[in-house]
C-alpha cells in the first residue's frame, strides 16, 4: 500500500473521529476547575443569588454596582481563612476583589445547599 493511500485511510479516520469527539462533547457543561479558589467561586456563580439588607444598602450607594460584584465572582480571590465557617444551615465564604476603579473590595457570601446571599460588603 502506497503512502497516499494510507495518509487517506488516516484521514477519514481522524475526521470520524473529531466527529464523534465533537458530538460528544458539545452537549456538556463542562469546565476544569481543579483548583480550590475556581471550585468555590463556580459554585457560587451556579446558584440562583440573592442580596440580603445590608448589601442592599450599601448596593444602593454611588461607589459600588452590581458589575462589580459579578466581577469579583469571576476573577476574586477566596479568603479561605475566613472562609468555610458554617453559619445557619450554610456555609460563610469571603471573596476578596476590586471595583471598576479599582478600589479593593470584601465580599461575604453565604452558601446554602439552594441558593447563594451576599451578606456584606466593605470597603478595603
Amino acid at each position: 500500500m502506497t503512502f497516499k493511500y494510507r495518509f487517506a485511510y488516516y484521514m477519514v479516520g481522524f475526521v470520524i473521529g473529531m466527529f464523534f469527539v465533537a458530538v460528544v462533547w458539545s452537549g456538556k457543561d463542562t469546565r476544569c476547575n481543579y483548583f480550590p479558589n475556581a471550585r468555590v467561586l463556580n459554585d457560587l456563580r451556579s446558584k440562583p443569588f440573592h442580596y440580603s439588607e445590608k448589601a442592599s444598602a450599601v448596593l444602593a450607594e454611588t461607589w459600588i454596582d452590581t458589575v462589580d460584584i459579578k466581577n469579583t465572582l469571576e476573577h476574586g480571590d477566596v479568603d479561605f481563612d475566613r472562609s468555610n465557617k458554617e453559619f445557619e444551615n450554610g456555609k460563610i465564604y469571603t471573596v476578596e476583589g476590586k471595583t471598576i476603579k479599582q478600589q479593593p473590595i470584601t465580599l461575604e457570601f453565604i452558601n446554602y445547599p439552594k441558593k447563594v446571599v451576599l451578606n456584606n460588603i466593605t470597603k478595603n
